[in-house]
């Protein structure tokens, strides 16, 4: 029987890959601790989420270990180096602004504990395909220096541009751009996961994430964007957007979707890759788009004002090229589009 390690496991993310594999009938090992409610206090604990998956499925282990803690990490890796099918590595320090406020925990979290387990899957499973999952913040602010017009609800990215018809593609530039402190630290976890496929020949793909969200998402004011407005407008709660006049694009994609992405790397995998992965032009959404959805949903005006000092380095616009993971994978669609993604939100608050 196959055996997949997860990090971050009771996260929005990982719990979707526990959940996907585990249905499977595979066994899961999981890796958490809970930082979630460490960066973002109480609410945002993905406890009952972890909990959860124990519950449900005999075949996942839970381990509660800290992504930093080595022996620990190691332990698991020597015990079943022999039966590890694959490592999804999802946990992460997820905040652009708690990452300026302390960038060395922000750095080790996200960048040397993943160059922590490349080594462990190095050493004791080097076939073992590893899936990480990244961000879009590694092209930084280059994504702001093109052309783009406002329309009344949206920017969007001028017509002629060659990223209008499918979105920003893996051959756009990281180079000489304000990434935030967030986006370095991913960036140079990503590029290593890049240098461990090519260079020490082990199946490695980096997906690089516009905003992921689901039912399963504890969000916060920092982080998760999208279930928290959901939060918001369902509970009658007053909500600040930050910068942009509530017109800055994001693309979106359900964790299940990303799970099952996950999973078709896994199960044919390359070295080296690199994939832009979000909802693309399929499912995209400005924050002010956002608001009038959730406004039909719940049926009444949400209590929300604009804060114009914008996050340095934040995306005016973002929506993610599928072509190139489509294109390896071709039998990966996407099952959640925009409609599908706002009721599922607001079911979890309802």
């Amino acid at each position: 029987m196959s055996l997949f390690i997860v990090t971050g496991s009771s996260g929005l993310v990982g719990s979707a890959v526990v959940r996907h594999y585990c249905e499977q009938g595979a066994n899961v090992i999981g890796v958490d601790n809970d930082q979630r409610a460490v960066f973002f206090g109480p609410s945002a604990s993905t406890a009952s989420n972890g909990q959860a998956l124990v519950d449900q499925y005999a075949s996942y282990r839970h381990i509660n270990c800290d992504i930093r803690d080595r022996p620990q990490l190691e332990r698991v890796f020597a015990d079943f180096a022999g039966a590890i099918s694959g490592v999804i590595h999802t946990a992460a320090q997820p905040s652009h602004d708690w990452a300026a406020r302390a960038p060395e925990t922000d750095f080790a979290i996200n960048a040397t504990a993943t160059l922590m387990l490349l080594e462990l899957v190095r050493e004791y499973c080097p076939d073992a395909p590893f899936a990480f999952i990244s961000t879009n913040k590694v092209y930084g602010d280059t994504i702001n220096q093109q052309g783009f017009d406002e329309f009344a609800s949206r920017w969007e990215i001028v017509e002629d541009h060659d990223w209008y018809a499918h979105g920003v593609p893996e051959s756009a530039s990281i180079d000489a751009t304000k990434h935030s402190v967030f986006g370095v630290s991913k960036c140079a976890a990503d590029l290593m996961v890049q240098e461990y496929g090519r260079y020490f020949d082990i199946p490695t793909a980096c997906f690089r994430c516009g905003c992921i969200t689901g039912a399963q998402h504890s969000g916060a004011e920092l982080h998760g964007f999208l279930a928290y407005l959901t939060n918001c407008a369902v509970n009658d709660k007053p909500y600040v957007v930050i910068g942009h006049a509530g017109k800055q694009v994001r693309d979106n994609l359900h964790a299940a979707d990303l799970a099952s992405a996950c999973a078709a790397f896994v199960a044919r995998p390359r070295r080296g890759e690199v994939y832009n992965m979000g909802g693309g032009r399929r499912a995209n959404v400005s924050v002010l788009e956002a608001i009038s959805r959730l406004e039909a949903l719940t049926g009444r005006p949400m209590q929300f004002s604009i804060d114009e000092s914008m996050r340095s380095g934040d995306h005016i616009w973002w929506i993610s090229d599928l072509r190139k993971f489509q294109g390896h994978y071709p039998d990966w669609q996407p099952q959640y589009d925009l409609d599908a993604i706002f009721d599922d939100l607001a079911g979890s608050y309802l």
